[in-house]
């Protein structure tokens, strides 16, 4: 047995999904537990990166939907060694968005078909959306934070930023779910986009404290029991 590490969290969803907000009632949770963590919201706009990206989230910018899509990843990059380092010093690691977002929104542009105008395709393909994060930390477990775009919609601040809009989101959630699908623990460890990972879709249309509790109770004994397996990687197919 080796020694322990603590675990690495990610909480994904839907915009307006109430990840930030449970993400916040996550983190007290585990202060009142006496557990040390470290919170992590992904993109970070502080770095000189994630000026960048806040001023192309909010259109005050535009850039090349390559462009952008390798930002986001830099700015995940920038906080790899971070991330394993508070790990190995045995505090729990929580993710406001990681690499499944920057997939799932790069992925989810489509244009036009030239041959026919009526149809869409992707403007970015979907492993070449993946490649630039191989290699990164893998989260022992991700909270999918699943709402309908309809109901998200509905919620306070929708629209603010470049991607809140509802054809858009309903493609997003279904990339998501296809992640889901990679990371399931039904499918061989060699097939899956990272092995160690634990996907858990949270139903967030119920009330908040309900939601805060289905949380909670998936990660309880993660949180509590730690790790001795080495830091998971993201991998290609």
């Amino acid at each position: 047995m080796g020694s322990k590490r603590a675990p690495f969290i990610v909480i994904e969803g839907l915009d307006r999904s109430g990840k930030t907000t449970q993400t916040a009632l996550l983190q007290g949770r585990l202060e009142r537990e006496g557990i040390p963590n470290k919170l992590l919201k992904f993109p970070d706009r502080t770095t000189t990166i994630g000026q960048m990206i806040d001023s192309y989230l909010k259109s005050a910018s535009e850039l090349d939907d390559h462009v952008i899509h390798l930002l986001f990843s830099a700015n995940r990059w920038e906080l790899a060694s971070t991330i394993e380092k508070l790990l190995a010093e045995g505090v729990t690691v929580i993710a406001d968005r990681y690499a499944f977002s920057g997939i799932a929104f790069s992925a989810s542009k489509v244009e036009s078909s030239a041959s026919d105008p009526g149809t869409t395709i992707p403007k970015l393909p979907f492993e070449w959306c993946r490649a630039p994060d191989i290699g990164l930390p893998a989260p022992d477990e991700v909270l999918f934070l699943d709402i309908a775009p309809e109901q998200a919609r509905l919620r306070g601040g929708y629209g603010e930023e470049r991607y809140e809009k509802e054809e858009m989101q309903a493609r997003v959630r279904q990339v998501f779910q296809h992640l889901g699908e990679e990371t399931s623990s039904e499918k061989p460890q060699s097939e899956r986009l990272a092995p160690g990972t634990k996907w858990t879709v949270i139903d967030a249309g119920k009330e908040r404290d309900a939601v805060a509790e289905n949380m909670w109770a998936s990660v309880q004994s993660l949180v509590r029991g730690g790790l001795t397996q080495p830091v998971w990687k993201t991998v290609a197919e």
